[in-house]
Order: C-alpha cells, then sequence, then structure tokens
C-alpha cells in the first residue's frame, strides 16, 4: 500500500497555489495494493487526513478493507451478477431467487445497507403472515449474498449479522401426522370416489417419498420380486403442461423397500388405469397421472383436499403421509441411519432436528428397561410361591 497526504495549497515546491485559501486544504491518497486506482478524500484538517489514511491502514492489514466505490452498486445488482455464478439446481435456483426478489431493500447500496433494513423486511414478512421457517429460509439466502459481498470486498462487513428471526414452532407442536385409523379413511375414500388417486396416497403413506418423487416414478422404478421402489426423479411445476423432470433434492437417489401390500397395490392401478403419456414429456410414460397429465404440487393437491374435506381430515396436507411414514419407522425401532436414508436426507442432523421429538427419550428407554426386569422379577416370585 502506497499513501501520502498532500497540501492543495501549495505546490510541490511549497510555493502558494491558485486555489490557495479555497475548500479542503488535505488530499489523502492511497492505493490499496499495486495497480490499484487511487482512492483520494479531502480534509480541512491535516489530523484528519491522517486518521482517515490510518482507518484505510488497518482495514486492508485486518482484511477488513472494501472498496468505497463497489459499494455504490445496488442490492439487487450485485445479487443478480452473486446469482448469475453459483451452481444450484433448478428448484433451488427459482427458491433462492424468490427470496432475493422478496427484500425491501433492492435499490439500497450495498455500501448505504444497515441492520436496520434486513431488520425492517423481516418484520414485513412477519407481518404478512409468512412462516418462521420460511422467513428464516429466506433469510439465510440473503444472508449468503451479503456474505458474497464481503468476500468480493465490495463491503468491509455483513449487515445481517445480529437480526433476530422470528421463533419457529418446537417440531412436536408444528408436526401433524395422522393416525393409521385417519390413513385408512382417506384410502378408503380415495378408492371409492378417485380410484386413480388411490395408489398415489398408498405410496407417500407407505414408502415415504416425497411428493414430486411419488409423481415421478415409472414402471422401471418398481422391482416387484425384491419389493423395492428407486427414487431417481421427481416432478416439478404447478400447472399442466409446465412441468419439469428433475434430480431428487439433495441428490438423493434411492432405493426404499416397500411391503408386499403395497406392490400389490401399484400392479392393481397399472392394470385398472394404465400409465400416463403427457405431452409436455414425450416418450416418457408415468404411473401416476390425472386427465392425461402426470401429477404435480397443484393436481395432487387438488385431489387430496377433496379427499380430506369428504372424510374430516383438513388439518393435514399430504406432506403429512410422509411424516406418517417416518413415525412409523421410528415407532418400529429404526435408528438414525436408517430412517435419514429412508427418507432422502442428506444429513442426519437433518433427521434428528426433523423426528427427534418421537425417538423414545432416556427416561422413556430407562422406564421400559425397569418395567421389563421388575416383571421377570415378579413372575420369578410368583413361580417361588406358588410352588413353595
Amino acid at each position: 500500500m502506497s499513501a501520502s497526504i498532500d497540501d492543495r495549497w501549495r505546490d510541490r515546491n511549497g510555493k502558494p497555489t491558485k486555489r490557495d485559501g479555497v475548500g479542503k486544504r488535505w488530499m489523502a491518497r492511497y492505493r490499496p495494493h499495486t495497480n490499484a486506482p487511487e482512492i483520494t478524500k479531502s480534509f480541512t484538517k491535516k489530523t484528519d487526513a491522517k486518521d482517515w489514511l490510518d482507518q484505510q491502514t488497518a482495514a486492508i492489514i485486518t482484511g477488513l478493507w472494501a472498496d468505497p466505490k463497489a459499494g455504490k452498486v445496488t442490492f439487487s445488482t450485485f445479487a443478480e451478477r452473486w446469482t448469475a455464478r453459483q451452481i444450484w439446481a433448478d428448484s433451488t435456483r427459482e427458491g433462492n431467487e424468490t427470496a432475493i426478489g422478496s427484500v425491501t431493500f433492492a435499490d439500497v447500496p450495498l455500501g448505504e445497507l444497515r441492520k436496520s433494513h434486513l431488520e425492517q423486511w423481516v418484520k414485513s414478512m412477519h407481518t404478512r403472515g409468512l412462516a418462521p421457517s420460511t422467513i428464516g429460509v429466506r433469510y439465510s439466502v440473503v444472508r449468503s449474498v451479503l456474505k458474497g459481498a464481503v468476500s468480493d470486498k465490495v463491503i468491509s462487513s455483513d449487515p445481517s449479522d445480529g437480526v433476530r428471526l422470528p421463533r419457529e414452532r418446537r417440531a412436536a407442536a408444528a408436526m401433524t401426522i395422522p393416525t393409521p385409523e385417519q390413513v385408512a379413511a382417506a384410502l378408503n375414500d380415495a378408492a371409492e370416489h378417485d380410484p386413480e388417486f388411490y395408489a398415489f396416497i398408498a405410496t407417500a403413506a407407505l414408502v415415504g417419498p416425497r411428493l414430486g418423487e411419488v409423481a415421478g416414478l415409472q414402471v422401471p422404478d418398481i422391482d416387484f420380486l425384491r419389493r423395492k421402489v428407486r427414487v431417481e426423479r421427481q416432478i416439478q411445476g404447478t400447472s399442466r403442461g409446465n412441468t419439469r423432470v428433475v434430480p431428487p433434492k439433495h441428490g438423493s437417489e434411492r432405493w426404499l423397500n416397500a411391503p408386499e401390500e403395497l406392490m400389490t397395490i401399484l400392479a392393481v392401478h397399472i392394470e385398472k388405469h394404465g400409465l400416463t403419456e403427457d405431452p409436455t414429456h414425450p416418450g416418457e410414460e408415468w404411473i401416476f397421472g390425472t386427465g392425461g397429465y402426470v401429477y404435480q404440487r397443484n393436481s395432487a393437491g387438488h385431489s387430496w383436499r377433496r379427499v380430506r374435506e369428504r372424510v374430516g381430515l383438513e388439518a393435514f396436507t399430504i406432506h403429512d403421509l410422509r411424516h406418517f411414514y417416518a413415525s412409523g419407522l421410528i415407532a418400529d425401532g429404526c435408528d438414525v441411519v436408517t430412517v435419514q436414508e429412508a427418507m432422502g436426507h442428506s444429513k442426519p442432523s437433518i433427521t434428528l432436528n426433523t423426528y427427534s421429538h418421537l425417538w423414545p427419550s432416556a427416561e422413556d428407554k430407562t422406564r421400559a428397561a425397569a418395567s421389563k426386569l421388575a416383571r421377570s422379577v415378579l413372575a420369578d416370585q410368583a413361580r417361588t410361591r406358588s410352588s413353595g
């Protein structure tokens, strides 16, 4: 770094200049690194100029320096450039662009962005009734953009540090899980009123794929002999003729171990209803479809809402069938890794964060072990007394 302080009222030989006595006298200048453009600032007092240069020097040494000119770019402009160089799946890109587009400070220069801007944005989302989880996801995306700006030396610090978010409900309170009786009621209703949707519900409830993963199943994905269902694609989109076939979330291609009963349901479904040849995807045949199109979020959601209204299950979404399956695995003693693999989670921590409240606690295990021991002791005691 090169730096200097010049007297604007004197030339290099110390003689008065034409602007003697006019404007700020002291010009501080520096280059942050070799071949970098020179950065200048004028001051009335020489001590102020020196203090400013000392601050810039310290920022460069500590790695906190940012180009003041770069900070003039607006958040939306930088976010557009930052987004363009990210490697994202289509679904991730759509969600992240939605998050970035929701900010209330799009036209604010990054150098002028303050924590208060982030707080006002979070408050506006909360006021509109967005779920705390949705607000948290959007905040994380925008925070990534700002960290990118810090990394690129556009700004020296992240203004999103310390922003408080609405508290999420505990998983135990937020999660709704239907009972086996309620799932049976939904299946019975679908069998009577919407037979094409019957096997869709059964697949979601009995092997636990995500909605888009169920919609993306094809005949080669069903191994009837080994009783397995392969997840290697999902359907995205919200309307007929506007769907995409993409890999599963987080690259979670996997085989699901299916009960024999589901294999029978799928075989009967294929025999009775045939396959769907969606014109949007020529050459592809789908196990599940309605009206000549593959199921997607809106059509599957519509069919599910009609079922649940008829049987009084308005409290449950179709995604809750996935929770139903996970809860069944846990109740039967499956460990975290087994449940993780079945649900297609990228990390065991995601499984634990989602379902930890369903696993027996240490107290539950201790109580169960003590009960088993007590039954053994008391049974032995009863045999001793009867023999005496």
